[in-house]
């Protein structure tokens, strides 16, 4: 197992450590409001400060370049391609237009934005994203942001899948949930063998979904491969996928169990055509129910080395690039925390659109002229843009240490762990208040409060939003031993 970035034995942080992240979080609010209102560019860049929104699009740009692809003209039809479970095409294969050219996916989907909203009643009513939804966000690219920019990938930056995952949120929670869970399997790209790469995510369909890590799987070696059976849960976004993943821990011929140098069995991402796989629908949830996040099952399934690897372990890193120094476990956790905000926003806003007309039982005057909701709507957005711009800043010092070194400080992992957390934690308390605020109101099916209120509920259930990670980074900012793996 890879020991960079371990904790090393040190002395005691010193007491204001503890609490950092508020005063970065307020202060950044506070530039945050700044920007909006005098503009920054007068004042003086510090550690910690954060970057008004035109720096932070030009060194998008200066740093993470991205390339356009395009579909040719002669592809076969929609619903083969990335079916086949085989080599791909040379045909098949997006093509750059222009590597100067960056692509603003923030934009891109905002354009969407409409389109996965109209759809949501539908797709919590069917269980899965839509057909037209998926072809939408095919063509835009944007289940391409984070694959390798060799395989005709955009490479995105973290602050820009961040946003972008606020953006579909506040239109789809479980739209953005599904895009979120393939953005992070497009680190699979970085790591196999390119050959195999192309294989999975050569066609512009191309969807790769997992499950996490389960107890009942097994890897057996076997010949140039792996014999693989197992029974993995929460495949969100498989029934639109082309490939799928399983986490699944290794085991020699005779039974022994390898291990890496930590101590720990190996455990490699094996990755085969969907067909290979047995899904079963056991998904009847309070809340993103348009995921459609499945078990599966594989029975002696085989697996060659080349379309397996060891997740985050460099040595097996094709790809060497900022996005994928980053540990995918935290990939997922501020790809979910974007989820969340946005989900927060609409809420939010919708809350405000509420409080112009709805006079509530015994009031004379408009929701917006009380008092008390005054005051809450106030503090509720200071809450959400502040854990915002705080999550962005804390991915911006990130991204600046992953472009210069493969190392992945244990003190930036606890430092970003509370960003990740915060901004979870407020997303879900603003929802709670524009959900109580909207009164009767919320509870329509008509209104739109009590879908993402059911969402925000269920995204805050994953491991990513729990408390108790709070724990295991202060444990880090006090210099102790994180008792703890979600860094």
């Amino acid at each position: 197992m890879n020991r960079r970035g371990r904790h090393r034995a040190r002395g005691a942080a010193e007491p204001s450590r503890c609490i950092e992240f508020v005063h970065k979080s307020i202060y950044a609010y506070l530039l945050c409001i700044n920007d909006g209102v005098w503009g920054l560019s007068a004042i003086p860049r510090a550690r910690g400060r954060v970057r008004p929104a035109d720096e932070r699009a030009a060194l998008r740009s200066a740093r993470s370049p991205v390339i356009s692809v395009v579909r040719p003209v002669d592809q076969e039809p929609a619903e083969r391609r990335g079916r086949r479970g085989g080599a791909v095409p040379v045909n098949d294969i997006p093509k750059p237009q222009d590597l100067a050219a960056g692509i603003d996916w923030l934009a891109r989907a905002r354009d969407l934005a409409p389109t996965i909203a109209a759809a949501s009643p539908r797709i919590e009513r069917e269980r899965q994203v839509t057909d037209e939804v998926m072809a939408a966000l095919h063509d835009a690219q944007l289940f391409r942001m984070t694959l390798p920019r060799s395989l005709g990938g955009g490479e995105a930056t973290a602050m820009e899948v961040v946003e972008v995952m606020e953006i579909v949120a506040a239109a789809d929670a479980s739209t953005a949930w599904c895009l979120g869970q393939a953005q992070g399997c497009c680190y699979a790209g970085a790591y196999l063998a390119p050959d195999a790469a192309l294989d999975i995510f050569g066609a512009p369909d191309a969807v790769l979904a997992w499950g996490p890590a389960s107890r009942k799987a097994k890897a057996v070696a076997e010949g140039d491969g792996y014999r693989v059976a197992g029974e993995w849960m929460f495949a969100s976004g498989s029934r639109h996928a082309t490939w799928i993943g399983a986490h699944c821990p290794v085991y020699e011929a005779d039974g022994v169990t390898p291990r890496e140098a930590g101590g720990r069995q190996v455990v490699r991402s094996m990755m085969f055509p969907k067909s290979d796989a047995t899904m079963v629908d056991v998904w009847h949830v309070m809340g993103l129910r348009g995921t459609g996040s499945d078990n599966y099952t594989v029975d002696n399934v085989f697996v060659p080395e080349s379309r397996s690897y060891r997740r985050d372990n460099p040595e097996d890193r094709h790809v060497d690039s900022a996005l994928y120094r980053i540990p995918l476990l935290t990939f997922y956790g501020f790809a979910f925390a974007g989820v969340a905000m946005g989900i927060a926003r609409a809420m939010l806003d919708a809350l405000i659109a509420l409080a112009a007309t709805k006079v509530a039982g015994g009031a004379s005057a408009a929701l917006r002229e009380n008092a008390v909701i005054q005051s809450k709507v106030a503090r509720a957005e200071g809450k959400l843009s502040s854990a915002h711009v705080y999550l962005i800043r804390m991915l911006e010092e990130t991204w600046e240490t992953a472009q210069r070194s493969p190392d992945f400080p244990l003190e930036q992992r606890g430092r970003l762990r509370v960003a990740i957390t915060n901004a979870m934690d407020q997303a879900r308390q603003v929802a709670e208040f524009a959900y109580n605020a909207a009164g009767a109101t919320a509870i329509f099916e008509s209104q739109p409060f009590e879908r993402r209120f059911r969402d925000m509920h269920a995204v805050t259930q994953q491991g990513q939003a729990h408390l108790s990670n709070y724990e295991v980074a202060g444990q880090v900012l006090l210099g102790l031993t994180p008792r703890g793996h979600r860094l």
